[in-house]
C-alpha cells in the first residue's frame, strides 16, 4: 500500500507508532520498524538527553530501518531541557521527529536545517492548518477516541478526518481509535494517508510493559476509560481504575489540581507498566481497546492489518461497486 505518508517517510506500510510516555522504548520501536511501519522513541521517557542518546543507539542495534523520536512539548513550572533533547536528536542523525503538545515553531528551524522531517500531532483542524503554515512536513490528526490528550473540542474521527482532508494540503495520518485493517481502510477513505496507533501497539509482545497491562487491554471494552482534567481544560483519556475514578470524583466536587496532584503523578503511572498493579496510578489508553483480542508480535500485527485492509478494498468494497480485484 503506497500513500503520501509511505513515500514521504520511506516506510513500507502506512502505519505509525507514535510517542507514548513510559512505553515508546527501543525494543518496541525497532520491532515496529522491522515490520515495515514507522516507530517513534519517546524522548521524555528518558530521564536525561544522554539517556535518549543511549536509547537511540540501542534502537539502531535492533533495526537497520528508519525510526523517529517523539518530542512532546508541554507547559511546566520546571520544563525539561528541550533544546538539549533536540540537539541529541540532531547529533544522532534521527531522520524523523514527531512533535506534540505546544506549538513546535521554536524547534522547526533546527530540525529542518538538519534535514529532519517533522510530523506534528494535532487535535483540531485549525491547529493542523496553523502547523501546516509553520512548515511541518506532515500531521497526525487525533480524534476524540484517542488515548492521552484528545483536546477540548470532542470531535470524533469520522468528522475530524474528512474536515482535515478538506483543509490541509500536506500528508496526514489518522490517530485515535485505530487498531485493525478496517480502521486503516476507513482512514484512507476519509482522506488520511495512514494511521497512527498507540494503544494497539501496547498490546504486542515487544512492548516493554507488564503482562497485566496487556491482558487488561485484551479484556477491556470501549467504555472502560475515564476523561480526567475536563474542568481544567486539559482533558486526558486514561484507563478506568480506582485512581482515575477518584480523580474524576474529586474534580467534579470542586477540587483543585493541587488536591489531586499526588494521584496523577507520572511516577505512579510508570509503576503500572513496571509492576502490573493496574490501580497504582493513572495510565493512558484509548477506546480502541475494545477491538484488541490478542497480543501478537509487531510483525504479526502490521502484516494482519495490511492484509485485512487490502482484502476489504479488493474484495468486499470492489464487489459493492460491481468490480473485481482484477479490474
Amino acid at each position: 500500500m503506497r500513500t503520501r505518508f509511505t513515500e514521504l517517510f520511506g516506510v513500507e506500510h502506512p502505519i505509525a507508532q507514535g510517542g507514548m510516555q513510559w512505553v515508546g522504548r527501543a525494543p518496541l520501536v525497532a520491532a515496529v520498524a522491522n515490520a515495515g511501519a514507522l516507530g517513534f522513541i519517546t524522548a521524555l521517557t528518558q530521564p536525561t538527553p544522554e539517556d535518549l542518546r543511549a536509547e537511540i543507539r540501542r534502537c539502531r542495534e535492533l533495526t537497520d530501518r528508519p525510526f523517529g523520536v517523539n518530542l512532546t512539548i508541554l507547559p511546566a513550572i520546571t520544563p525539561p531541557p528541550y533544546a538539549e533533547y533536540r540537539q541529541v536528536i540532531i547529533d544522532e542523525g534521527v531522520p524523523f521527529v514527531e512533535t506534540a503538545g505546544a506549538n513546535p515553531v521554536d524547534h522547526l528551524p533546527h530540525f529542518h536545517d538538519a534535514g529532519i522531517k517533522v510530523i506534528h500531532k494535532c487535535t483540531s483542524v485549525r491547529h493542523g492548518v496553523k502547523a501546516q503554515s509553520l512548515g511541518v512536513d506532515a500531521l497526525s490528526i487525533d480524534g476524540f477516541e484517542c488515548a492521552g490528550h484528545p483536546g477540548e473540542d470532542d470531535i470524533p474521527g469520522l468528522i475530524l478526518l474528512p474536515a482535515a482532508a478538506d483543509a490541509l494540503e500536506i500528508p496526514f495520518i489518522a490517530s485515535g481509535g485505530f487498531g485493525d485493517g478496517r480502521g486503516l481502510v476507513a482512514a484512507l477513505a476519509l482522506g488520511a494517508d495512514g494511521i497512527n496507533m498507540g494503544t494497539r501497539f501496547m498490546a504486542t509482545v515487544e512492548a516493554d510493559i507488564h503482562q497485566n497491562v496487556k491482558d487488561r487491554l485484551v479484556a477491556a471494552q470501549e467504555r472502560d476509560t475515564q476523561l480526567i482534567f475536563r474542568q481544567l481544560r486539559n482533558t486526558s483519556r486514561v484507563a478506568d481504575n480506582a485512581v482515575s475514578r477518584e480523580v474524576v470524583e474529586k474534580l467534579n466536587a470542586g477540587a483543585t489540581f493541587e488536591e489531586v496532584r499526588d494521584l496523577v503523578a507520572g511516577t505512579r503511572g510508570r509503576q503500572v507498566y513496571e509492576t502490573g498493579d493496574l490501580d497504582a496510578g493513572i495510565w493512558s489508553v484509548g477506546m480502541v481497546q475494545t477491538l484488541i483480542r490478542d497480543v501478537p508480535t509487531c510483525a504479526e500485527l502490521v502484516t494482519r492489518i495490511v492484509r485485512d485492509a487490502e482484502q476489504i478494498i479488493t474484495e468486499r468494497l470492489a464487489a459493492a461497486v460491481g468490480t473485481t480485484a482484477a479490474a
